[in-house]
């Protein structure tokens, strides 16, 4: 669920370019998750950066934003909080070196280092989902940074008054960045007028002697400070931004790779197996031609089953042996007696993705064994193997010579390269006259 008024300014956003938008309403654009990019952006050829820079700046945003995009924008307001964590103690203690320590800059100083060793321990730990407690942290980081400007300028003497500004200017400094970073660049510009005269108040209320050019210059000091804040965080905004539609555009053209290659095998494995079966002529073609059309209708439910159930790969397994078990029955179909050997691994329940790469490229194993082998017998085993789990098939079929016979696409593909994405890897073993052996291995 997405905070009060969130729904609004996104709203807003939608149909303009990314960076406008990112600019003017800051880290939630960051969660717009565009189905397509400009080809410039993840262009693997030597592009001008300005290029491929303007290209990811001029993408529009008007897709859903991601809710896990949406929790990872939080992260961006580290930046600030580690400025002040770390400058914070650096400020005061040069202010104890040179004057001695203050009660009041103390205070302040360390419930700053304290509140944004918190507030950076709850982004990255406490899930915010609706973004309340953030809006809330956001004003009560405004309302510490003001009152810390005025309360220095009452509560110290004329001689710490400088040294004693600087801690609530350094904070007010991250505090502009935060808000530019979080909330956009009209949202920091805000601030550094609202910093610009807390600092014009603290000056009239501290117990100055006189406001001469000295004490103007500071005041001016401390607001060109507080504009380079705003460019600060506008330009981490912009590279931050610009790095993640890169990743983004890289993402989807990565997984668009995957998935038609996902597509490929399942097609491979189902329907153009299915087809080359039911190709396949026999002498019972003429002998029984009604026995053969049962036949052929039935590899046809079969794999039309298999093709919906690749289609739907979320259904809960009982592990590699039991699926091994229904691709032996799968297999008895279409004419191959497949022995199984378990032996006693203990779990053998894997990942989902390894599961269906070694069960995948296992059929493929057999399929092979059925076309190519000439026999109609194979082994199978599942087995533990160098801290992995293995299934190896052995046929005493024709075999065939390795070097002579290039690897096809369900060697190459649906099984080594199945089986390498999730880790794992796949031999086969081959000799004219001696029969196939193949191993497929995945870690646990």
């Amino acid at each position: 669920m997405q905070p009060p008024g969130e729904k609004a300014r996104w709203t807003l956003a939608r149909g303009t370019n990314f960076l406008a938008a990112l600019l003017r309403q800051g880290a939630p654009v960051l969660a717009s998750t565009p189905r397509d990019l400009p080809s410039e952006v993840d262009d693997e050829e030597p592009v001008p950066a300005l290029r491929r820079m303007g290209a990811m700046a001029a993408s529009q945003v008007g897709a859903p934003r991601d809710p896990l995009m949406i929790r990872a924008t939080r992260y961006a307001v580290l930046s600030p909080m580690a400025y002040r964590i770390f400058l914070l103690p650096v400020v005061w203690l040069s202010m104890v070196i040179a004057y001695g320590p203050a009660p009041v800059p103390t205070v302040l100083a360390w419930l700053g280092i304290v509140g944004n060793v918190a507030g950076a321990v709850w982004v990255l730990r406490v899930p915010d989902r609706r973004g309340r407690l953030n809006k809330l942290l956001l004003k009560v980081d405004v309302g510490y940074a003001l009152v810390a400007t005025l309360l220095v300028s009452v509560t110290v003497p004329a001689e710490l008054y400088w040294p004693g500004s600087w801690i609530a200017v350094v904070y007010l400094t991250g505090t502009v960045a935060l808000w530019t970073i979080s909330r956009g660049i009209l949202a920091g510009l805000f601030l550094v007028l609202s910093g610009f005269a807390a600092q014009c108040l603290a000056l009239w209320l501290a117990p100055l002697p006189s406001i001469g050019s000295h004490e103007i210059a500071g005041v001016v000091r401390g607001g060109g400070l507080l504009v380079v804040a705003v460019v600060t965080g506008a330009g981490s905004l912009v590279l931050l931004g610009l790095a993640t539609r890169l990743a983004l555009a890289i993402g989807l053209r990565l997984g668009q790779g995957a998935e038609r290659a996902r597509t490929e095998r399942a097609l491979h494995d189902t329907i153009l197996q299915a087809l080359e079966a039911i190709a396949l002529s026999s002498d019972a073609d003429d002998a029984d031609p009604r026995g053969e059309l049962t036949r052929v209708r039935q590899a046809a439910l079969a794999q039309a089953n298999e093709l919906r159930r690749v289609l739907q790969e979320n259904a809960a397994s009982d592990g590699l042996a039991a699926e091994l078990a229904t691709l032996a029955t799968e297999m008895a179909r279409d004419g191959l007696r497949a022995e199984l050997s378990i032996s006693d691994i203990g779990d053998d329940r894997l990942s989902d993705a390894r599961r269906v790469a070694v069960r995948d490229a296992a059929r493929e194993a057999l399929r092979n064994t059925i076309k190519h082998a000439g026999t109609h017998e194979v082994v199978v085993r599942l087995e533990e193997l160098d801290g992995g789990v293995a299934v190896i098939t052995r046929d005493h079929g024709v075999g065939y010579d390795e070097g002579e016979r290039p690897a096809g696409f369900g060697v190459s593909e649906s099984m080594r390269a199945r089986l390498a994405e999730v880790g794992g890897w796949c031999r086969i073993e081959s000799q004219p006259g001696r029969g196939t052996r193949v191993t497929m291995w995945v870690p646990r």
